[in-house]
C-alpha cells in the first residue's frame, strides 16, 4: 500500500464548531480504545525503568489539549510522576489552565539542549514528510535528556479496512475523513527505522502496539 498524503480536515479547521468539538471527542475515544494512551504509557514505563527514574519531565509536542499525557499521568500514578509541559503551534489548541504550555514549532523547539527528560508525541509523525521526520528526530533528541517517545499509526490495507468498519463509532464527519486519511499518510515501522538512521540516537527501538499502533523510542 503506497503512502498517500491529503489534508486532514481537523488540521485546517474544515467543519462547523460543533463538528470540530465532536471530532476532538472522537479523537479522545480513539486514543483511549485503540492504543494511543496505552502505547505511550508502555514507552514511558520503559524509559523510567531503563533510567531508574521515579519522576520524568515531559514535553508533549503537537499536544492539542494534552489528553494523552494527562491520561498517561493518571495511569502511571504511584509508579512514575510526570511533570508535563504542552507545546502546540496554535495557542487556541492548548488548555487555558492546569499545565505549563508553550506555542512553538515542533521542528525548531524553543528550548535549550537537554531541557526535558522525555519528548513525546502522538499521531504527529504521519503529518511530516520523510525529511521532516528526520529533522523532528534530531531536534527532539537535542531537547531530550533521556529519550524521545513517538506513538503513531501503521499504514496497511488491513488497518484501513478496520478503520472503515469503525466509522459508525464516530460522531463527526471530520473524523470519518481524517481517520482514513491518517492511515493512508502513516508510515510502516521499516520506513521509520530507515528515516531515523541518521537522527543521532544512541539506539532506535520500534515495536508494534495494540491495533496497528507503532511505538518508537529514540534513546539519547
Amino acid at each position: 500500500m503506497q503512502r498517500k498524503v491529503e489534508a486532514e480536515w481537523l488540521d485546517v479547521d474544515q467543519g462547523s464548531e460543533r463538528e470540530v468539538q465532536q471530532s476532538l471527542q472522537d479523537l479522545q475515544r480513539i486514543n483511549t480504545l485503540f492504543g494511543g494512551v496505552s502505547s505511550t504509557v508502555a514507552m514511558l514505563r520503559r524509559v523510567a525503568h531503563e533510567t531508574n527514574a521515579r519522576k520524568l519531565s515531559l514535553l508533549e509536542v503537537a499536544a492539542g489539549a494534552g489528553f494523552v499525557p494527562q491520561r498517561a499521568r493518571l495511569w502511571l500514578a504511584g509508579d512514575v510522576e510526570l511533570e508535563i509541559t504542552l507545546l502546540d503551534r496554535a495557542a487556541t489548541h492548548l488548555p487555558k489552565d492546569g499545565f505549563a504550555t508553550c506555542v512553538g514549532d515542533a521542528l525548531a523547539l524553543p528550548f535549550s539542549d537537554d531541557a526535558f527528560d522525555v519528548i513525546s508525541c502522538g499521531l504527529f509523525l504521519h503529518h511530516l514528510d520523510p525529511q521532516r521526520v528526520l529533522q523532528f528526530g534530531r531536534e527532539s533528541l537535542r531537547v531530550a535528556r533521556r529519550a524521545v517517545v513517538i506513538s503513531d499509526l501503521v499504514r496497511s490495507r488491513l488497518h484501513l479496512a478496520l478503520a472503515h468498519i469503525s466509522l459508525p463509532l464516530y460522531r463527526s464527519p471530520i473524523t470519518w475523513h481524517d481517520s482514513l486519511a491518517s492511515i493512508r499518510a502513516a508510515y510502516t515501522p521499516g520506513e521509520v527505522r530507515e528515516m531515523m538512521r541518521e537522527c543521532g540516537a544512541q539506539r532506535v527501538e520500534i515495536a508494534r502496539q495494540y491495533l496497528y499502533r507503532m511505538g518508537v523510542i529514540l534513546w539519547k
